[in-house]
């Protein structure tokens, strides 16, 4: 999985772990934990010698989470192309290279499973995020995309996108006064909390089970009742 490292991606390597699978983790960070691995998901060749050491290792690859993110908070005018274009390659490119990237191991083995991170901005839009709400939005629809053409292949592709998740990023963007009152934001979630990485694994950890092997091209808001 990518992103594993930190905050959401860690939560979800953990839960995987504890589910029984091997879990090998890509992040620029990549931590202390066995099979992690330094890579950026916007270098193809880097993943690629990632997956090379990852295969020698654990085998084929049958499972993959993304979970590698960044955001950019900016007003919309004062954005550079090249700001728009490092969100787009991270967060909707980097996708692209690692779905491509392990698809022929599943396919051979004729069972995947794909669980790609999105985000709840997609249903609601988020100023300040142009380029982060544009390449979650990218996200949803190739997951649909992908779904439909490789479901012959007993493959199933879905989306995670997390609401009000506390994690190191969202307690960034709170200091740095983009996310209004966090009281306020809490008032306004149904189940009255901030999320956990915890909760948005378990979704993960469902669109991976065996039993969910019915379920494809689906889109399942984690976010405590705010976007139905």
């Amino acid at each position: 999985m990518t992103g594993g490292a930190s905050g959401i991606g860690a939560a979800i390597a953990e839960r995987l772990r504890a589910d029984g699978l091997q879990v090998a983790t890509i992040d620029l960070n990549p931590g202390d934990e066995k099979f992690a691995y330094a890579a950026d998901v916007t270098d193809r060749a880097a993943i690629d010698a990632a997956l090379k050491d990852i295969r020698a290792e654990l085998g084929p690859v049958t499972v993959l989470v993304n979970a590698a993110g960044m955001d950019r908070f900016k007003k919309f005018t004062d954005l550079t192309f090249e700001d728009w274009q490092k969100v787009i390659d991270v967060n909707l490119n980097g996708v692209f290279h690692c779905v491509q990237a392990v698809l022929p191991d599943m396919i051979e083995a004729g069972w995947g499973r794909i669980v790609n991170i999105s985000s709840s901005s997609t249903h609601s839009g988020q100023p300040f995020m142009a380029p982060y709400v544009a390449a979650k939005s990218g996200v949803n629809g190739l997951t649909k995309s992908l779904a439909l053409e490789y479901g012959p292949y007993g493959i199933t592709v879905n989306a995670v996108p997390p609401g009000f998740i506390d994690t190191p990023m969202l307690r960034k963007a709170e200091k740095r006064g983009f996310l209004g009152d966090t009281d306020k934001q809490i008032e306004a979630t149904p189940v009255r909390r901030m999320g956990r990485p915890e909760d948005i694994a378990a979704a993960c950890a469902f669109f991976i089970s065996e039993e969910a092997g019915y379920v494809t091209g689906q889109i399942l808001g984690v976010n405590g009742g705010r976007n139905t």
